[in-house]
């Protein structure tokens, strides 16, 4: 994992503390260059930090970094993630994006201009928050659903969600991951 040598980005400890100790199976990972935004203080972070503890999990480089903006005061935030064999930049460049996932669907407006010709926007479907057992777990639900455009078996997502998410809500996560996913939610 490289540094910023100003510190300005810097990698989560975790994740680094993964690409030391494990040798993990490799799965078919092109490069991909994710955007995801919603308006702060929603769950941003912890949906890019399972999204890069389940790609470094498949073997993948992965490069993360947040633009916070006035979060505090309901302002947006957007957190680029890169993954793929190797990655020299955590920054998604316009035009570049292969998925923007927007946890509400105002921000799609707001970061369209990132998505590559080929990208895929992915928005809150209508009846996804009614479907949910608690509305917080949207941002893991819609993982779920930007789950489905990647190569990776569902178990490394689980573990992802374990590993990010405090022990108590583990199964209310998972059960929004697999809603997000199409799967039903445990019962």
């Amino acid at each position: 994992v490289q540094v910023c040598k100003f510190d300005a980005i810097a990698p989560e400890k975790k994740i680094t503390r993964l690409l030391r100790n494990q040798q993990p199976e490799r799965y078919n990972m092109k490069t991909l260059r994710i955007l995801i935004v919603r308006v702060g203080g929603q769950g941003v972070i912890l949906c890019s930090n399972v999204l890069a503890a389940a790609a470094v999990k498949a073997g993948a480089d992965v490069k993360k970094s947040e633009v916070h903006g006035m979060a505090q005061r309901g302002g947006s935030v957007t957190t680029h993630v890169v993954m793929g064999d190797k990655i020299a930049s955590p920054l998604v460049e316009e035009g570049r994006a292969d998925m923007v996932l927007a946890l509400n669907n105002d921000e799609i407006e707001r970061v369209k201009h990132y998505l590559a010709p080929h990208g895929v926007a992915i928005s809150v479907p209508d009846d996804l928050p009614g479907k949910l057992k608690n509305p917080r777990t949207i941002n893991i639900a819609m993982l779920g659903l930007l789950s489905g455009h990647m190569d990776l078996p569902e178990e490394i997502w689980h573990e992802a969600i374990k590993e990010r998410v405090k022990e108590k809500f583990i199964p209310l996560n998972i059960d929004a991951f697999k809603i997000g996913r199409g799967r039903p939610a445990a019962k």
